[in-house]
């Protein structure tokens, strides 16, 4: 079976069409990192997201997928992903916070997280989240016109691990258009070289996430919230990205 045959390739007037979702979803993200910041409570951050959605005529793309109950993942410390928000939980100076929202608008998805400290925290803290938002910037380098996949792996695996710090395997990024989820599976890690050959029209969610630690991780009772076994800290940073005939295009501009 051609494995590449089940990539759906957007047209330019598809991309432009997902640029929008891009910018509401940009635009979101960047009201709720602006919220955040020492006794906020995790709902506020939903309800930020919630009504922005309402605002812009944006359906929420994780609300009730799969049966998520929230519209915005907020993921905090040793949370990696999908951390569900919550009137109990509140944010306290030194936490850092992954924030991952997506919306569906116009016929298409658009998807994207950064991950932001709470008042003032650790310098350890501070470089896990400088080394993951800059893996995704290689990550987004890496995809050009007749790049491989591996290509846009290695990217993000190489330079995590010169820092020292540990690709989180268990969760990979993804392709993006009329559903949320499509192929191909993107992973953090991988080798240069390999993997289907990137064509103009594809679209795709990176999404490099960071382990201080070992990077493995395990999922809480609730059936959601994914955490590294050892407790260490993650990050957690992601665009939505088409490629064009000119290079990549970042689709979820304003944050990160």
């Amino acid at each position: 079976m051609n494995h590449a045959a089940t990539i759906e390739l957007k047209s330019p007037s598809e991309i432009d069409a997902m640029a929008r979702a891009g910018a509401v979803v940009g635009g979101i993200l960047d009201k709720v990192a602006a919220a955040v910041k020492p006794g906020v409570r995790t709902w506020d951050l939903e309800m930020i997201a919630r009504d922005e959605s309402a605002r812009q005529g944006a359906k929420p793309a994780f609300l009730g997928y799969r049966g998520f109950p929230a519209a915005l993942c907020v993921s905090v410390n040793a949370e990696v992903v999908h951390g569900i928000p919550s009137t109990l939980r509140v944010l306290a100076e030194g936490d850092i916070v992954s924030l991952d929202y997506g919306c569906f608008l116009g016929g298409f998805h658009a998807d994207a997280a950064l991950t932001v400290g709470v008042g003032r925290i650790a310098p350890e803290a501070q470089r896990l989240m400088d080394v993951t938002r800059t893996a995704l910037e290689r990550a987004i380098a890496a995809m050009k016109p007749e790049a491989r996949l591996g290509d846009v792996s290695s990217a993000v695996q190489r330079y995590v691990e010169a820092q020292g710090f540990f690709i989180v395997r268990d969760f990979v990024g993804h392709g993006i258009g009329r559903a949320l989820h499509e192929e191909p599976a993107v992973p953090n890690y991988g080798v240069e070289g390999t993997g289907i050959r990137l064509a103009p029209g594809i679209v795709l969610a990176l999404e490099p996430m960071v382990s201080a630690g070992s990077g493995e991780t395990e999922v809480l009772a609730d059936g959601w919230v994914a955490v590294t076994k050892d407790r260490s800290l993650a990050a957690h940073f992601e665009h939505t990205v088409a490629l064009t005939e000119r290079g990549p295009v970042v689709l979820t501009e304003g944050h990160g």
